[in-house]
């Protein structure tokens, strides 16, 4: 039994104890404010990022205007001279790492020259500004060692040795100012009950959770904070791994309509008539999902695949299996061209007996009203066995008469609500089945959907062409910017079709429209690109208008197509280019998945460096469709040996979307795993790092499994009981339910 059927009772701790009880208002309210630190549990996990000592002096020659640092330092001049300008004192001291020097700035400030002598050392933080070529700290925080350690040699190399944690901190609250308010909660701290039990500890060598909070912020020596950032780090595993765990027991006592396939039925059916053989891992994922709707508890799956390995095929056989039991599915898009897609590759793959029995229906939010009021007609009446859409189909007037399945496509483009609101919509709980083409490293998937089973495709269906990628870097070769048009027209005058992705609809700032139906995604910052240039984005206007007046493309029929377009525009300008009747599309990421035309031979990206990894893997995957080569052309303006272009080039590398999840993680941060923020950002991880930590977490998994089976309650381990509840609170808790 999961722990009290997925309510799990508070108990007190030390750990909830409000900071404004355990510092005072005016510095809890600071640590709320400036670090979202609200307890005594939310402080003490805000751990050291690094540490320094006393000996050590910081790079001072490294660092950079605007740049906001804390340093280990010494004082080697200080002086103070009247200022010429205006009335006062202009306080003038030099700090050095004997290397480099850094000059602190203060005025009217007498006192600063009886403090900062020559020879004092001291942690020194603030932002760096420049003065007539030198680089200076204006009014910077600064917290002066204590020299009354060093009486003799050896407690003067005790104290020298000593490590100094550097915290995470802001312009407001600086890393000493942290740590003396940990000193404070630490020095008052009872003894801490510990979530990993005993068994678990002795057999991996780790100190209790007490010792561990007590050294990783108060070590005297390297090795202690070490020690106990190892035991802190699993932990954090080991409760993470135990929440998901619980989570997916309490999903699985849920009753749900077994969904069976009939004999003769729909499924039967359609599988008889397909023109090709399944390949292995549709079969297996297949059977997968298969026997998941017979079961008498909600499925939640997950389906992993590369572009192109048909994914959509495997959920179109699931939907066939619920209509047979007289069920409905819904499948939620994250953008209008590619719901009209879904619709349309449905229709054509059932063919038009099948389809007329299951009666397809598309709803969309910017549908005319008589059409949309039909759609919701068949949708509530039962009439429609498949319902697509976007958004729209989450609002109070999209009911269903029985919802059996929901598939989500391209999960990371929607918000956890939005996908809980399409699941209530079911009498009973429904099956969900999520898809993504952006394969996802095992230790995320472990991490982030561990409560859900993962099924991965990853095998192509036969007669797919490699797709040739390369990347024209026009920071170095300036001159190439003319061989892409010339390459494109080469391969429309075989007949053939491109897309042209720009990263902004017009000459405005970027914009950033994921979320809603239009489905451009965000941009990259040029800051975050690390473009060699201060022009804006390529945008659809500026290039429609360009390629137009471009000879090379004279006879082209080039139109544009981004979200802010009207719905029946947008699927007009689909089907036309999927007729052949336009040669180019130049597009924003509308376009990034299901969007299949198998003429489709050429994909430009502009400004390539301003999308994911991800984004380019799913953009390129748009072309080599059909039998014809696909050809992906990045173009970037960003400088070799940053981080921008080498996710350019980690692209072109390789055409395995696997390797190249794995280094997007390399690239970026996890995110929040437990809240609904799923990509970069702060991160609820405080240790964990699933791109380096994933046999830990392979680890800290099974023994939780083998803990919860022991003892499913948790009676005989009431600390991860109480932890569970502090890592899932109600927020998050419910992130984990409706995910």
């Amino acid at each position: 039994m999961p722990l009290a059927g997925g309510t799990l009772e508070h108990v007190e701790s030390p750990l909830d104890v409000k900071l404004s009880n355990a510092l005072g208002g005016r510095t809890a309210t600071a640590m709320r404010k400036h670090l979202g630190l609200s307890t005594v549990g939310d402080l003490i996990s805000h751990y050291p990022r690094r540490y320094a000592l006393r000996g050590e002096l910081a790079a001072l020659g490294e660092l950079t205007p605007d740049e906001n640092v804390t340093i280990v330092a010494e004082v080697i001049e200080a002086r103070e001279r009247s200022m010429q300008a205006r009335k006062g004192t202009l306080q003038e001291v030099r700090i050095s790492d004997g290397k480099g020097t850094l000059t602190l700035m203060f005025f009217n400030q007498h006192f600063r020259m009886l403090e900062l002598v020559p020879g004092a050392r001291g942690i020194f933080a603030g932002k760096v500004g420049e003065y007539r070529g030198t680089l200076q700290l204006a009014h910077p925080n600064y917290d002066l060692f204590e020299t009354d350690a060093t009486a003799d040699d050896e407690s003067a190399r005790a104290w020298a040795e000593q490590p100094i944690p550097i915290y995470p901190a802001t312009s407001s609250l600086a890393s000493w100012q942290i740590q003396k308010a940990m000193g404070v909660v630490l020095d008052t701290l009872p003894k801490l009950d510990d979530p990993v039990p005993l068994r678990v500890r002795t057999e991996r060598k780790l100190m209790t959770y007490s010792r561990a909070v007590e050294l990783i912020h108060r070590p005297s020596k390297d090795i202690e904070w070490r020690a106990a950032r190892k035991a802190l780090r699993f932990q954090e595993a080991f409760v993470l791994q135990a929440a998901l765990l619980e989570q997916r027991a309490v999903l699985r006592q849920r009753a749900a309509v077994p969904r069976v396939p009939k004999a003769g039925g729909l499924l039967e059916r359609f599988d008889a008539q397909l023109p090709f053989t399944l390949t292995t891992d549709q079969n297996t994922v297949g059977e997968e999902i298969g026997a998941d709707l017979a079961a008498g508890s909600p499925m939640n799956r997950l389906v992993q695949g590369e572009v192109g390995s048909g994914k959509t095929l495997v959920a179109l056989r699931g939907m066939l299996t619920v209509a047979d039991s007289g069920g409905q599915s819904a499948l939620l898009a994250p953008t209008e061209v590619l719901a009209g897609q879904h619709i349309r590759s449905i229709v054509k793959t059932l063919g038009p007996d099948l389809a007329a029995r299951l009666r397809p229906t598309l709803i969309t939010g910017q549908m005319p009203v008589a059409d949309r009021r039909k759609a919701t007609l068949a949708a509530v009446s039962g009439q429609a066995h498949i319902v697509v859409g976007t958004h729209a189909l989450m609002s109070e007037s999209v009911g269903f008469f029985d919802l059996g399945l929901v598939v989500v496509d391209e999960q990371h483009r929607f918000g956890v609500e939005q996908r809980e609101a399409l699941r209530r919509k079911g009498a009973t709980p429904p099956h969900v089945l999520v898809l993504t083409a952006t394969p996802i490293p095992r230790t995320v998937a472990m991490t982030v959907f561990g409560d859900l089973d993962v099924s991965t495709i990853a095998e192509l269906p036969s007669g797919r062409v490699p797709i040739v990628t390369h990347v024209v870097p026009l920071a170095e070769r300036p001159t190439w910017g003319t061989r892409i048009w010339e390459r494109m027209s080469e391969e429309l005058a075989q007949g053939r079709q491109a897309f042209v992705v720009c990263p902004a609809i017009d000459g405005s700032a970027a914009e950033a429209e994921a979320g809603d139906e239009s489905g451009d995604g965000a941009v990259l910052p040029s800051s975050t690109s690390g473009s060699s240039t201060n022009e804006g984005p390529a945008n659809v206007t500026g290039t429609l208008a360009q390629l137009r007046a471009n000879p090379l493309l004279a006879s082209a029929r080039i139109e544009a197509l981004h979200g802010r377009l009207p719905s029946d525009h947008k699927d007009a300008l689909m089907r036309s280019f999927a007729a052949g009747e336009i040669d180019v599309l130049v597009a924003t990421t509308v376009i990034e998945v299901g969007v299949d035309v198998p003429n489709a031979s050429t994909m430009v990206i502009l400004d390539a460096d301003r999308f994911g990894v991800s984004q380019l893997h799913q953009l390129r995957g748009r072309v080599g469709r059909g039998g014809v080569p696909g050809l992906c052309l990045m173009v970037t303006k960003a400088e070799t040996e940053t981080v921008a272009r080498e996710r350019v080039d980690a692209v072109a590398s390789t055409l395995d979307g696997f390797e190249l999840a794995q280094k997007d993680l390399e690239l970026r941060q996890e995110g929040d795993v437990l809240g609904s923020t799923q990509s970069g950002g702060r991160s609820s991880l405080r240790l964990l790092r699933v791109a380096k930590d994933g046999k830990l977490i392979t680890e800290a998994r099974a023994i939780a499994a083998d803990v919860l089976a022991d003892d499913p309650t948790l009676a005989a381990n009431p600390a991860l009981k109480a932890a569970l509840v502090r890592r899932l609170d109600d927020v998050s808790r419910d992130f984990l339910a409706k995910n």
